[in-house]
C-alpha cells in the first residue's frame, strides 16, 4: 500500500495543539467534543493511507492525566437500534465497546450521557445495564428553547434542566458512537453548570473532516460528505471565517448553520465575547499536516467514495435510508467522475458470476466473490453446497499467498461433511453451506494432520487492508467475519433468496 499520512508526526503536532488549547487563557476545564470514531477510525485510515486508526485514542493517552471521557448516546438510537456500519453493531452496544477500549488505554470513562432521553423500554435497560455494572449514567432532555430562544435555553428550564455532570480534570472529552449524540448540547449544558458553580469553563471542537485547509472540492472532503449522505452534511466555505480572517476554510453545513446560537449561547453563559470568530476557530483539527503525498491520498479518497455508493446500494435495499441518501452518494460519486467498476474487484465478481450461469443452468443462483491480493492479483471464489463464496475466496486467496497449488485440497472433504451434517442434524439449519467463520476453524482444526493447511491459515493476515466485492448481499455474519479479517468487502444490492427471513 502507498503511504500519504504520516501518523507520528500527525500525533505529536495534534496533541500539542489541544494541550495550548487547554493551557490557553485562565479557564479550568476545556470540555472538547470529539467527532467522528474516536477508536478504530477506519474512514480516516482508508482516505488517509498511513494515518493510524487508533491515532486519536493515542494522542488521549499522552494526557490521560489530565483528561476524563463522557459519552454521549442519543436515545433514539437505542429505539431505532442505529447500526455503526464499520463493525455491524448498534450504538448502544458500541457504547459499551468504547468503554472497553477506553479502559485498555488506561483512560478514565466519567460518565455516559442518555441526551433528548425517552422513557422507553430498550433506553432505560440500557441504563439499568451500565447502572449495574458501576458506569454512571445521566439523564438529559430536549433542551427547551433551542435553537432559537436563548434566553430559555440559559436557564434553569433549559439547560438547567439537566443534571450536572460530576468532573473533576481539566481537559473533558466528549465523545459518542456517531453523529448526532448529543455532544454539542452536553458540552453546552456543562458550560452552563460550572458557570452556575462559579467555575470557568470553555468549550473546543475536534472533527476530523472534513479537513479545513484543504480545497472545498478535495476528493478526500467530498469523501466525508460520501460518508455522511445519510445527515444530509454539505462541505461549505466558513464565510465567517472568511469574512473575519480574509482566508478560506473549509467546514460542514450543521457547524455553519449552529455557529452563530452557539456563539450567542457562550456568551450568555459566560457574559463575556466570545473568543471564537468562526466555527473553524472552535475546531482543534490538525490533519492537514500529516499528508505527505497528496495524489495517493486523492486516489484512496476517489475509492472510498465509490465504497461509500456500494454501500449506500445495499443499505437502501435493506431500508437503512432513504432514497435521498442513495442518490446523494451516487451524485458524489459522479461528481469525482468515477463508476462503481473503478473498484477494481467489482467486475471480476459480476463477470465470473455471469459466465458461470450462462455456461451451466445448475449456476443460475450462484454468487462470487473476488479479492485484490497485495500485489494486485485477483482472485476469486463461488458459492458451492459445501460453502458460501466468501468462504471460498478466503481459502483461494491464502493458496496464493502461500504459493499452493489449487488442486491441493486444504480441508478434507469428511471434515467439511461433518461440520454440514452437524448443521442440519444438531442445530436444525435450514443452511448447510458452512460460512466464512466456519470454514477458518475447520482450516484451523486441518493442521493438526496437513502441513499445507498450517502453511495457508499462516497467510491470513495477509488479507488485511485488502479489497473484495460480493455479488450478492451477504449474511451478517460473514459480513462480520470478512470485516474482522481486515478485509474491505462491498456487495451488489441483490438478496441470495427471495426468502424475507434469514440468518
Amino acid at each position: 500500500m502507498k503511504i500519504g499520512f504520516d501518523a507520528e508526526k500527525y500525533i505529536e503536532e495534534q496533541t500539542k495543539y489541544i494541550l495550548q488549547r487547554v493551557d490557553k487563557g485562565s479557564s479550568e476545564r476545556l470540555y472538547l467534543e470529539f467527532g467522528g470514531k474516536l477508536v478504530e477510525d477506519k474512514h480516516a485510515m482508508r482516505v488517509l493511507p498511513g494515518f493510524d486508526e487508533n491515532a486519536k485514542i493515542k494522542l488521549l493517552q499522552r494526557m490521560k492525566d489530565q483528561a476524563e471521557i463522557v459519552i454521549c448516546i442519543y436515545s433514539g438510537d437505542i429505539t431505532t437500534s442505529k447500526t455503526r456500519q464499520d463493525f455491524g453493531i448498534t450504538y448502544d452496544l458500541e457504547v459499551l465497546r468504547l468503554i472497553d477500549a477506553f479502559r485498555s488505554y488506561d483512560l478514565e470513562i466519567n460518565s455516559v450521557v442518555v441526551t433528548r432521553y425517552e422513557d422507553a423500554p430498550s433506553v432505560n435497560m440500557f441504563i439499568n445495564k451500565l447502572n449495574r455494572r458501576g458506569i454512571r449514567t445521566y439523564k438529559h432532555y430536549f433542551t427547551k428553547g433551542y435553537p432559537t430562544d436563548v434566553d430559555t435555553i440559559v436557564s434553569d428550564e433549559g439547560y438547567g434542566a439537566n443534571p450536572y455532570i460530576e468532573v473533576t480534570k481539566p481537559l473533558i472529552v466528549v465523545t459518542g458512537p456517531g453523529g448526532g449524540s448529543g455532544k454539542l448540547a452536553t458540552s453546552l449544558s456543562q458550560l452552563y453548570h460550572e458557570q452556575k458553580h462559579g467555575n470557568k469553563a470553555r468549550y473546543a471542537k475536534f472533527e476530523t473532516f472534513p479537513i479545513w485547509n484543504l480545497p472545498l472540492k478535495h476528493p478526500v472532503n467530498i469523501a466525508y460528505e460520501a460518508a455522511t449522505s445519510d445527515l444530509k452534511d454539505v462541505n461549505m466555505i466558513d464565510s465567517y471565517h472568511l469574512e473575519f480572517y480574509g482566508k478560506q476554510a473549509v467546514n460542514y453545513n450543521r457547524d455553519l448553520e449552529a455557529f452563530p446560537v452557539v456563539k450567542r449561547i457562550i456568551e450568555k453563559i459566560t457574559g463575556e465575547e466570545c473568543e471564537y470568530k468562526s466555527p473553524t476557530d472552535m475546531g482543534v483539527n490538525r490533519a492537514g499536516v500529516g499528508i505527505t503525498d497528496d495524489e495517493v491520498c486523492k486516489e484512496a479518497a476517489l475509492q472510498e467514495i465509490i465504497r461509500r455508493y456500494l454501500i449506500a446500494e445495499c443499505d437502501y435495499k435493506k431500508g437503512r435510508i432513504d432514497e435521498g441518501s442513495l442518490e446523494r452518494s451516487k451524485l458524489l460519486m459522479e461528481e469525482v467522475g468515477s463508476d462503481r467498476y473503478d473498484r477494481v474487484v467489482v467486475r471480476p465478481a459480476e463477470e465470473y458470476a455471469e459466465k458461470k450461469r450462462n455456461c451451466d443452468k445448475r449456476f443460475e443462483n450462484v454468487v462470487v466473490t473476488s479479492l485484490g491480493l497485495p500485489d494486485g492479483q485477483i482472485v476469486t471464489g463461488r458459492s458451492s453446497r459445501r460453502m458460501v463464496a466468501g468462504a471460498a475466496v478466503i481459502l483461494n486467496s491464502i493458496k496464493v499467498l502461500a504459493g499452493i497449488s489449487d488442486e491441493i485440497p486444504l480441508i478434507s472433504p469428511q471434515i467439511l461433511q461433518r461440520m454440514q451434517d452437524l448443521k442440519k442434524n444438531t442445530f436444525k439449519s435450514l443452511k448447510t453451506s458452512l460460512n466464512c467463520e466456519e470454514v477458518i476453524m475447520a482450516l484451523a482444526m486441518s493442521t493438526t494432520t496437513n502441513p499445507m493447511a498450517e502453511v495457508a491459515l499462516n497467510k491470513l493476515d495477509k488479507l488485511r487492508g485488502c479489497k473484495a466485492h460480493c455479488t450478492a448481499i451477504l449474511s451478517d455474519g460473514d459480513e462480520q467475519a470478512l470485516k474482522s479479517l481486515g478485509i474491505d468487502v462491498t456487495c451488489n444490492p441483490e438478496y441470495l433468496t427471495n426468502n424475507v427471513y434469514s440468518r
